[in-house]
């Protein structure tokens, strides 16, 4: 593959991390744009780091123009559900206006390769059990809202200018570094296994939100896929985009759902110790259940996810978050 440059937005993230430091091991050349609003930088091993907005125009033409970006990988986004309900306004302006910003530049640039982190949020409330490219998308959040956008967004600037996207709508990211040596600093984790990790960790209670949904044990049940099966996804998509004349959106999930009360037990298993639970209200914008048919994924990609047992991705995911406690 001739792609060697690759620009990776919000790269000091927990999945920018890791693929960044996946794509470096493939022998490509990365630089990690983040402001670090949410990211740590010490989540980097490799590559070269730069500080500011993926909405900079003026920073992003100076990147394009000294470092020959052959291709993005576009994570810089806010990612809470609750919180883009309360504070919709920053969810559009940072996901949506920065990247209009970003996707300007790269035409500019005749930059025309983009992979996309997109989310299972796009769907909405499931008509079927597990969710396949052809579901209907009818978001109940701003989050899911915003990221559903941009992949229209996309489309346009596909058909106008020739931008070559894949989108990549992974469900819930879980897990750490099989090898153990990317930490895990975020400080504001929105996902429920670093949620309760970090309870752990800090011997606070935690709050499940909704215990009344149509589920077995009453508790929300969703699809988690391991964070390296997601950087093989990434990189086998920019193989693809880079070999072909098409654009593409794949979902990324093992097909599998857990509950929050399956997650937590497996969190005490895992860690060998006992969370403080509060029993909460629902949140707005939390469908019951999300599962994903990740067939055409593997068909098209080759890629099938190596790391599906729970206890695995809450184990490696325990692993980083320790690591990273050790050095605060």
């Amino acid at each position: 593959m001739k792609l060697k440059n690759i620009l990776i937005t919000g790269g000091a993230g927990y999945i920018g991390s890791h693929i960044s430091e996946m794509l470096f091991k493939k022998g490509f050349n990365t630089f990690i744009l983040d402001n670090l609003s949410r990211g740590h930088q010490n989540t980097l091993l490799n590559g070269f780091f730069i500080h500011g907005d993926v909405g900079d125009e003026a920073l992003l033409d100076q990147i394009f123009e000294q470092h020959s970006i052959d291709a993005v990988m576009h994570f810089a986004a806010f990612i809470d559900v609750g919180e883009s309900v309360r504070e919709p306004y920053r969810y559009y302006l940072n996901n949506v206006t920065q990247t209009l910003t970003l996707l300007n530049c790269m035409v500019k640039h005749k930059i025309n390769y983009l992979i996309f982190s997109s989310t299972a949020a796009i769907f909405g409330h499931p008509l079927s059990p597990l969710i396949d490219e052809t579901h209907v998308c009818h978001p109940i959040n701003p989050y899911g809202r915003t990221k559903l956008m941009i992949e229209k967004m996309l489309n346009d600037f596909h058909d106008a200018y020739g931008l070559k996207y894949c989108c990549l709508r992974y469900f819930n990211a879980a897990g750490g570094d099989p090898c153990g040596k990317i930490k895990y600093f975020q400080a504001r984790p929105s996902n429920l296994i670093p949620i309760a990790l970090r309870s752990i960790l800090t011997k606070s209670p935690m709050t499940i939100f909704g215990t009344d949904y149509p589920t077995s044990d009453g508790t929300c049940i969703r699809d988690y896929i391991h964070i390296d099966d997601l950087g093989r996804a990434h990189i086998l998509a920019l193989e693809k985009l880079w070999n072909s004349g098409s654009s593409y959106n794949y979902n990324l999930g093992n097909g599998k759902g857990y509950s929050v009360k399956e997650v937590i037990q497996s969190v005490e298993n895992v860690t060998n110790q006992k969370l403080t639970v509060i029993h909460g209200c629902r949140r707005l914008g939390d469908p019951p259940i999300l599962m994903a048919n990740s067939q055409l994924a593997e068909k098209e990609l080759g890629w099938v996810p190596q790391f599906q047992l729970l206890d695995i991705m809450v184990e490696h995911a325990w692993n980083a978050m320790q690591n990273a406690a050790h050095e605060i």
